[in-house]
């Protein structure tokens, strides 16, 4: 059985200020962050068959990635356009492309039911056969990023086995709240990163707390991707949520140190840029 599968989203990441793109894309960079991790890890998802999607599936096979069941297809790749601010990332419009253009068969469901976790996200415009797809993954990780709202979140807890959530500009009580109801309704853990704050881990045991490691920052792209990878592979091997949290936290300082969310930048020109949305 394969670690983890990375199922869903997946986006250039268009540095406007340098005019490089990046592969990316949060389910595509947790499982590329798998890989790098030692772990056998799988990407499923839909590209465009035109050079920002010809870049993310050479990058996921240059990393190791099992690629077999994503498509490539007529049409556009998604896009997001990235300035940067103190090395922090500002994002400045996209558009999906084809990336939610799903139909899944009878093989990919079979191919979903081989990896211990399958992690998808808010970006990957699956909800309605998430029911589907939490019948076929052994667990079931989703991200929320800041793209959720109580009864979003509240209508997906019953098929989740993790959820994650970027919450730093919720207080500590907001957060414990909203992923007890979670863990109300089906839920097993909740994550809460938290910027400068560190993160929450939330059970039905109580609340566990990690701290930010230092770090030198050259680009913050992808470090919440690192992080979840990181957690993810840590949580899976059995340890406790306090060395999974450190662990997590961990990547994150690393991702930080690396231009894009895992490299492969590659020139473009201003004139195959997609217009400002």
């Amino acid at each position: 059985m394969r670690r983890l599968l990375g199922l869903g989203d997946n986006t250039a990441d268009l540095y406007v200020d340098q005019n490089v793109m990046y592969p990316g894309g949060n389910t595509v960079n947790v499982a590329v962050l798998t890989a790098r991790l030692g772990h056998p890890a799988s990407y499923l998802g839909v590209l465009g068959d035109d050079p920002p999607g010809h870049l993310i599936l050479r990058a996921l096979r240059q990393e190791g990635v099992e690629t077999a069941h994503t498509r490539m297809v007529q049409g556009q790749t998604s896009w997001s356009k990235v300035r940067h601010r103190n090395n922090d990332r500002i994002f400045e419009g996209s558009d999906a492309g084809v990336s939610t253009t799903w139909q899944l068969t009878d093989q990919d469901f079979a191919f979903i039911a081989r990896h211990e976790v399958v992690h998808t996200s808010a970006y990957s415009g699956l909800e309605p056969l998430l029911p589907q797809i939490r019948d076929a993954a052994p667990r079931l990780s989703f991200d929320f990023s800041s793209e959720w709202t109580a009864d979003s979140s509240a209508a997906l807890a019953p098929m989740l086995d993790v959820a994650f959530f970027s919450a730093s500009h919720q207080p500590e009580e907001a957060c414990v709240a909203l992923a007890q109801r979670m863990i109300s309704l089906g839920t097993e853990i909740v994550v809460m990163t938290r910027g400068e704050q560190g993160a929450l881990a939330i059970t039905d045991r109580g609340v566990h707390r990690g701290q930010i490691v230092p770090t030198t920052v050259v680009d913050t792209l992808g470090a919440g991707d690192a992080f979840i990878a990181g957690f993810l592979n840590t949580w899976i091997s059995g340890d406790g949520l306090g060395s999974t949290l450190h662990a997590a936290a961990q990547e994150a300082a690393k991702n930080c140190a690396t231009h894009g969310a895992f490299g492969y930048g590659t020139p473009y020109t201003p004139a195959e840029t997609p217009p400002t949305v």
